[in-house]
């Protein structure tokens, strides 16, 4: 764990290498995701069959391609009452947030006399990548499957790495509940390179999310322009801006929440108060001797934990809006204050009973977000990114006759003629 102060000579260049640290390019994937894609986009479901069985070693044709609805609905109905309870909540509150989300169509006639407008229509496919490699998610099933059902798209396809052919009840439960169409026993690059380009038994989609490890966001970035993305996705990361009068415990739990997702993960504390630093850092070495996911979020935490020491809260702000953290935690006196202040960040927790998990599950706000500094160009998974805008117009000939001569004028400017003649014609000329 790297521990800064910035009183410190040398402070800022420090600082700079912990925002300028790619993480998620400590191996280079982008040679191999290529390879993977190319195979997949020539020889389709074999390569799928091949790949799943090189990385989760088994035989789709023995364990098979896909999951079908029945066995979904039967893996809910088989869940436990207080784990059907906690679901059936979860996806009740991500609806509600996410129907808040849906833009209105436009429709007015402007001073010129011309009709304009936008009608917005969502996708007609959508795949939804699920992790299953480390962990099963099924939070992330509900948070990427509610937004497109709630846009209105109209069929929705997951992917999903199944080791040894396992797959996760809940994961099931959860594709069950909100509404999801097809699950295939696919994840990595290949599964992703599937949903884009189809294979003789996955038809094509038009948008794909969801977060996923180094080659499934490699293959995303690839991918952008033959499918739509929600944005590239991981590792996970928390930035925890603390004083003194939180309990160490606490800040320490909130920090290895992340840390646990994967060794790449990064934690860090921003806090004004030098003893407080240490006795969090303690804290931390007690929090992981108890984690079943000990080893993991050491990792993470040794490799790419950082403890910021400032001389007031002052400086926090700008820290964080270099760092454009994934997750941004605020508990102090006044943390209202701060974040109008964060002007970059995928999602912000407030006060000192708002710890970043709640996110990840119940509050209602997507937790698929951007990580990696892309919070100061994107933004978290929404219905919009399961949508697109068609824009309209219409003149009568007044209209026409009002606003057309200016777009004679800057066509004939960029050397268009026939762009000015298709004008020109209705006007009489």
């Amino acid at each position: 764990m790297l521990r800064l102060s910035t009183h410190d000579e040398g402070f800022a260049e420090a600082f700079r290498r912990v925002v300028a640290d790619r993480r998620e390019s400590a191996v280079d994937v982008t040679k191999d995701v290529a390879e993977i894609l190319a195979a997949v986009r020539e020889r389709g479901d074999a390569a799928l069959a091949e790949y799943t069985q090189r990385f989760d070693g088994h035989d789709l044709d023995r364990s098979g391609w896909q999951v079908d609805v029945e066995t979904c609905r039967e893996a809910f109905e088989a869940l436990k009452p207080e784990l059907r309870e906690a679901l059936e909540l979860a996806a009740t509150r991500i609806r509600a947030y996410h129907e808040a989300q849906l833009p209105e169509d436009r429709d007015y006639t402007d001073a010129a006399g011309v009709r304009l407008g936008a009608t917005w229509r969502a996708v007609d496919a959508a795949g939804l990548y699920v992790p299953g490699g480390r962990a099963a998610y099924p939070s992330s099933m509900l948070m990427n499957a509610i937004p497109a059902k709630v846009a209105g798209v109209e069929r929705l396809v997951v992917v999903t790495p199944t080791p040894k052919g396992e797959v996760n009840a809940l994961v099931l439960a959860a594709a069950h509940l909100a509404g999801v169409d097809e699950v295939w026993r696919v994840g990595g690059a290949h599964a992703v390179g599937a949903l884009a380009y189809g294979t003789g038994r996955i038809a094509p989609v038009d948008v794909i999310t969801g977060p996923g490890n180094a080659w499934v966001a490699e293959a995303k970035r690839q991918l952008y322009g033959v499918v739509g993305i929600d944005m590239v996705a991981g590792p996970s990361e928390i930035l925890v801006i603390a004083d003194a009068k939180n309990e160490p415990r606490r800040i320490a739990a909130d920090l290895l929440s992340q840390a646990e997702h994967d060794p790449t993960s990064q934690s860090i504390l921003i806090t004004d108060d030098a003893a407080f630093a240490d006795a969090v850092a303690a804290a931390v070495e007690t929090e992981l001797a108890a984690l079943a996911t000990e080893q993991t979020a050491r990792t993470s935490w040794n490799d790419n934990g950082v403890i910021v020491v400032v001389g007031s809260f002052d400086e926090a702000p700008a820290l964080a809006n270099a760092l454009a953290a994934e997750h941004v935690e605020i508990a102090t006196d006044d943390p209202e204050a701060l974040m109008k202040q964060i002007r970059h960040a995928g999602s912000v927790f407030l006060g000192r009973m708002t710890p970043e998990a709640v996110g990840d599950y119940v509050a209602g706000p997507n937790h698929v977000l951007p990580t990696g500094r892309r919070a100061r160009f994107s933004s978290g998974l929404s219905v919009l990114d399961f949508m697109k805008r068609t824009s309209f117009i219409q003149l009568d000939q007044a209209a026409l006759e009002a606003i057309g001569p200016a777009a004679v004028a800057l066509a004939d400017a960029e050397g268009l003629p026939a762009h000015a003649r298709s004008i020109q014609v209705r006007l009489g000329q």
